[in-house]
């Protein structure tokens, strides 16, 4: 299963929690895969929750009592928006799996468990190393065209693939997007599909019988 996500997403942060033991369960891999939100807005003509004011609030709550549910620790981070885009980079070079999940594992903790920033320098050395990895070539590379280049086409790749926000699941060509969606998730992956293909056809056929004016 693909794991497109942000660190810049508090719902990424639960569903990264959350999703190992649902992968285990039914002896799926998780191949996580950075993306930049904001492109992913862009590309789609929509607004992030943080953009909306009434959104952001609601998030907040939102965010923390589903943290609290799933018994899973939350902090607020020291500014957001925040810039992900280093943190997004070095998660995105070519490391082995374990090396990736825990570098991954210490970045989300950082923002949403400790409440630290990510933006200054070093922050993502610092992270990498904390998990046993070269934290130093680790920030460098992340600087490098080639990383840059790495996070532009997974996000290119994540709207060819229909992604439109974080976190989003993807299996068998299926999307499963948010933290509520994991239920869904582990049904389907107990093949308890409830949605019928000539139902998903009939709608993507309906015409619009009305367009909201912009």
């Amino acid at each position: 299963m693909r794991f497109y996500f942000d660190y810049i997403s508090p719902y990424a942060y639960l569903a990264w929690r959350r999703l190992p033991a649902i992968a285990a369960r039914h002896g799926e891999a998780i191949v996580p895969v950075p993306v930049v939100f904001g492109a992913l807005l862009s590309a789609h003509g929509t607004k992030g929750p943080a953009e909306v004011p009434a959104k952001r609030r609601y998030v907040l709550k939102d965010v923390y009592r589903k943290a609290r549910l799933a018994g899973v620790p939350f902090m607020l981070p020291s500014a957001h928006p925040f810039n992900p885009l280093l943190a997004l980079r070095a998660s995105s070079l070519a490391l082995a799996d374990d090396a990736q999940h825990r570098l991954i594992d210490a970045v989300f903790a950082a923002i949403w468990q400790v409440g630290e920033g990510i933006e200054t320098p070093g922050a993502v050395s610092r992270l990498a190393a904390a998990v046993g990895l070269d934290g130093d070539a680790i920030e460098r590379a992340a600087a490098e065209p080639d990383a840059k280049a790495r996070l532009r086409a997974q996000t290119d790749e994540a709207i060819a693939a229909g992604v439109f926000g974080v976190p989003t699941i993807a299996v068998d060509g299926e999307l499963f997007w948010g933290v509520d969606a994991l239920d869904l998730l582990d049904a389907y992956l107990e093949h308890r599909e409830p949605v019928p293909a000539e139902l998903v056809a009939r709608w993507e056929a309906l015409p619009a019988s009305i367009q909201r004016r912009m």
